[in-house]
Order: C-alpha cells, then structure tokens, then sequence
C-alpha cells in the first residue's frame, strides 16, 4: 500500500496493561513512516465514576493509570513526531493534561502543544430540558427521581484531526465514539472531505477494530483447544496500516504474542455491532456488509470494501444517574454436601432480608453466570455433588443502611448459619444507573482548545 499511515492502540480500557505501549513505538519506529499512538481507556461507566471522582477532588476525574501509560513512551513519541490521542481526559480533561505536561518537564523535553477536546459534557442545567424532551416516559420518571451524575454525548473525530493539523502533538478527549479516536488522524493525515463516506465507513472499522486492544490479537478470542493462542501472556497489541484509498492492514508488533488472523478480525469486527450495513457512529454510518478480509499470514490481515453513508442527524448521549448503594457479601462452603449447606445459608439469608430487599443469589460454580438479578436460572449439578461453592448474595437499595444489611447477615453465617461456612467477604458501593437517548446535533457544541497550564 502506498502512503501508509500507521494507527497503534495501546489500551483497550481503563485498568489495561501499561507495559504495552512501548512495543507498539518501537514497532512504528522500525517501520518507519508517520503514525499515531492511540489510548481507549473509557467504557460506558468509566466516565460517571469520573466525575464522581472529580466531584471529590477538582484535580482528579481522569485516568488513573494515566502517568504508567504515558511515562515510558512519551520522549520517543514526541522526539519521532508520533501523536498520542486518548479519551484518557475521562471526565476532566484538563487535569489530565497537566499530568502530561508534568510528565513532559519531568523528561526535560519541550513545552507540549497539547489539545483538549470540549462539548461532550452536556450536564448543564441549559441543556436539561434538552435531554429531558428525549427521554422516554420510563427514563424520565427514572431521571426526575434521582441525582443527575453525568451527561455526555459521544462527540465524533473533526475536533481531534483539527487539532491534530493545528499541530497538536497530544490529543485529550472526554467521551468520543471510541473508533474516532482513529478516525481522526487518518483524517487529519489524509485531508479527505468530511463527507467521503466510503472513506470515513472503513476509517471507522479501522478503529473499530483497534478499540478493544487485545482482543483483535487473539485475547478475548481465546479458547483452549477451540481457537489456541500462542503466548497470551505477551499478546501484542494492535496496529491498523492505511492507506488514501480507505484499505487496511492490521497486524501487531513482530516480536510479541497472540495472534492476528481471519478469525479474530471476523470476531472483532461483529463485536458490538447490531446491524452490519449499519454501524452508526458520529462521523458516518459504516456498513461491512461487502467487506473484504485477505489473511496475508503472518499475522497480517488485509480489509477493503468498507463502504459509508451519511451520518446521523442525532448523537447518542448516556445519562448516568444516582442508583442508591449496591451491598455484595460472599462466604464459602467446602467439602460433602457443601451445595446443600449454601442452599440452607441461601433459605436463611432470604427470610432474613426478604421483606425488607430484593435479593440476587447466586451459587458461584453452579449457577452464577445464568441466573436472573432474582438467582433464577439452570442449576447444574455435579456427579457426586459439588465439593467447593462459593454463595454470593447482593441488593441494590436507596439508602446505604438498608443495602448494608445483606453485609452483616452474611457476616453473622460464621455462627447462625449451616456448618463450615467461612471466607466472607463484603463491599457496599455506590450504584449509577444509565439511561441512553439521541440528542439533536445542533444543541453541541464541540471544539479544541490548546492547553495553557495550570490555570
């Protein structure tokens, strides 16, 4: 492919490996050419846990693992003129970027030119009716029954490949569709109009499939015996090469695990998508419904024929809202008839709270993964019966004194509850509940600005 640009993901979410980055930059590097270093550290609730964070303290609300990530490969990157784009800015992107400038004069390098992306957070009390008049009825209830945590639309990639043609050499956003953080440099490097759909459809599926880190390059793919992965311990994260005619090339470091083949890309691709011909994102509706994938071996896999239509006239915004406290208490039973024995410590714990909480009760190694919130589900059973389960019992509930109460029964199964009962563990946590709804494009209002220091 001629004029390649090179796309590296380094996380695929908030709490990934931090040991990966530096690969990546020494794969682009051995390579050559231009490229861009991109970190998707922020899930659906990422953000609403940020801003409760902020909330706390003004200086905190973005990455945690934000110095890790970013401290073993910033001077190379800013020495090689590779950009760093991440939604590691959470729900305070402008402490995020002081991080970066502290690490910068850490490193004895320049004063960076480091981009801040706006217009996500739409929490104001201005936009309230706005997101009210889009809700459903059920939603609303749900809305004017509790705290509003967070609001924020997911922005597409213009912001980030302005900012990256102003020459940003760092690009922090908040919440952004997660492909636009690939969009945006391969937009910016190949100066297309913002309406080549075709060209924005397979720049979109580009980083649709970096955004989950790993699991392109054989991670969350793997499967002993069914689908076997070569040294999953040093899996390599991956790398999309593109070029101006929107064809892609994704592939991983040579020198690291897992693998990247027909089947992990097939599996990546569909990951999160509803309708093929219709992946909606901000920027463009992409549609792989014609795709074109060529294992070329060698861990590389060819793919063309992404095709684009117009984008969508509205942006999908998460409502994050006050859920009360979720309680989660878990004891252990081992040996003969331990299944029966949580079975009884079950039958106590419900008549106990029952009147008072909605409980969930889950048997952990029979049945936990298939029940309901209310612990309905198939119940397996072991030939000889189980010799080692693990009950977990939980409830979600307005007040924290009330959600407590599955903590101390639980506790109190060391002496009131059957034999051999031990292990117990507790947590009580705040609960965020998430409503979704479109908001019209013309009530955003998203820009860069350049960061100026601490103000």
């Amino acid at each position: 492919m001629a004029n390649i640009y090179r796309v590296a993901c380094a996380a695929g979410f908030s709490g990934d490996r931090v040991d990966v980055a530096k690969p990546l930059v020494a794969e682009i590097l051995k390579k050559g050419g231009p490229a861009c270093l991109i970190f998707e550290s922020l899930a659906e609730r990422t953000l609403a846990l940020a801003q409760l964070e902020r909330q706390q303290d003004q200086t905190k609300g973005y990455e945690p693992l934000l110095r890790e990530m970013l401290e073993p490969i910033l001077s190379d990157c800013v020495q090689n003129g590779i950009p760093i784009v991440g939604n590691f800015g959470a729900a305070n992107p402008a402490a995020a970027a002081e991080c970066v400038a502290q690490i910068a004069r850490e490193k004895n390098l320049p004063p960076l030119k480091i981009a801040i992306v706006q217009g996500d957070d739409i929490s104001s009390a201005d936009m309230r009716d706005v997101i009210e008049s889009r809700l459903s009825q059920a939603y609303l209830d749900s809305l004017k029954n509790s705290q509003l945590v967070s609001a924020n639309v997911y922005l597409g990639a213009r912001e980030i490949a302005d900012a990256l043609q102003a020459g940003a050499q760092v690009v922090i956003t908040g919440r952004v569709a997660d492909p636009a953080l690939t969009v945006g440099p391969l937009m910016a490097h190949f100066k297309r109009s913002w309406d080549d759909w075709n060209f924005l459809g397979s720049a979109t599926m580009a980083g649709h499939l970096l955004e989950c880190g790993a699991q392109v390059t054989g991670g969350y793919f793997s499967d002993p015996g069914m689908k076997d992965v070569p040294d999953l311990a040093n899996v390599g994260f991956p790398i999309v090469e593109f070029d101006e005619n929107g064809n892609g090339c994704i592939t991983k470091p040579s020198n690291t695990g897992g693998v990247v083949n027909r089947m992990t890309v097939t599996e990546q691709l569909l990951y999160e998508v509803h309708n093929p011909a219709q992946y909606l994102t901000p920027d463009v509706v992409a549609d792989i419904s014609q795709i074109q994938l060529d294992d070329l071996g060698a861990n590389r896999v060819a793919f063309s024929g992404v095709l684009g239509h117009p984008r969508p006239e509205n942006l999908k915004a998460n409502i994050c809202i006050d859920g009360g406290w979720l309680a989660e208490a878990e004891i252990s039973y081992a040996g003969h008839n331990a299944y029966q024995r949580a079975q009884l410590a079950a039958q106590i714990i419900r008549e106990r709270l029952s009147p008072f909480l909605e409980l969930r009760v889950d048997f952990i190694g029979s049945s936990s993964v298939f029940s309901s919130d209310l612990g309905k589900g198939p119940q397996f059973t072991a030939e000889g019966g189980f010799e080692d389960i693990r009950l977990r019992v939980a409830a979600a509930h307005q007040m924290k004194s009330e959600a407590n109460r599955v903590c101390r029964e639980v506790t109190a199964l060391y002496t009131c509850g059957p034999a051999g009962g031990g292990g117990v563990r507790t947590s009580i946590r705040p609960r965020l509940n998430t409503l979704v709804c479109l908001i019209p494009r013309e009530y955003i209002r998203a820009s860069y600005v350049f960061y100026q220091g601490v103000q």
